[in-house]
């Protein structure tokens, strides 16, 4: 489980509770169903009709990363990259044919097989980043639901609080109604605000360094299998990769 997520949305909802709470103002005059439809609503409305339906259900699953990223185990790689290498150099290329019957994952699985089959480093490079280039597509498209949302909660706030204006309005006569009227309609500007910086922004955002992330490790996988395809020390190479582990920290 992610505990920086977890902390963020205690923090930011704590704060505005707390800060609400402070100004003596009651929490029954923030819960406010009819805002909460029209915000939520409208707001994820305006997002699923702007992306296609396989990309909304990607996205509805991978929020899960938010809370509980996939497991990135940059050492473990690095050590099965050595050995690779250690095996290469010692009994030749087509020795690690049967270790790619071995690894579990479908990238590096590929990256050896391509490494067993003889292409030339550049064909190799070329190959494996047109692979990562299209992951990377496919995967951000969650990010950028989520980011669209959180571009769009706001207006809807907005709305929603220009539709409560409009009700007071209606109501002039009551004037001992209105400034309870006024503050109802914009709880729907705070929900709209709230959804998009608290909530969807940050989880777009979070996405998007799970993916850095999950790319910088096919980008030292890549540079891995160049290095045994060119048959470099297996030492050369460990002090090569580690370099992306000092990166990834940085992230």
């Amino acid at each position: 489980m992610d505990i920086a997520t977890i902390i963020g949305w205690v923090l930011g909802f704590g704060a505005i509770l707390g800060g609400a709470a402070l100004e003596g103002l009651h929490m029954k005059a923030i819960l406010q169903p009819t805002a909460a439809i029209i915000v939520l609503g409208g707001t994820f409305g305006a997002a699923f009709g702007s992306f296609p339906l396989p990309s909304i259900l990607k996205a509805a699953k991978d929020a899960k990363k938010a809370l509980f990223p996939s497991q990135q185990n940059p050492e473990g790689t690095i050590k099965d990259l050595i050995g690779y290498a250690a095996k290469a150099r010692r009994n030749g290329l087509i020795s690690l044919e049967q270790e790619a019957q071995n690894v579990k994952d479908p990238f590096t699985k590929k990256g050896i097989s391509l490494v067993v089959d003889g292409i030339d480093p550049q064909k190799l490079r070329e190959t494996l980043e047109i692979e990562v280039h299209h992951y990377e597509e496919h995967e951000k498209v969650s990010a950028e639901f989520f980011e669209a949302a959180g571009g769009y909660a706001p207006t809807i706030g907005i709305i929603g609080a220009v539709l409560g204006l409009i009700h007071v309005m209606q109501n002039l006569s009551d004037a001992s109604k209105l400034g309870e009227g006024i503050a109802v309609a914009f709880v729907a500007t705070i929900y709209g605000l709230v959804t998009a910086n608290i909530v969807c922004l940050p989880l777009g955002t979070k996405l998007k360094q799970r993916l850095k992330t999950e790319l910088l490790q096919k980008e030292m996988v890549i540079e891995g299998l160049i290095a045994i395809q060119n048959g470099e020390n297996p030492h050369f190479i460990e002090q090569k990769l580690r370099a992306f582990v000092q990166e990834s920290g940085k992230k």
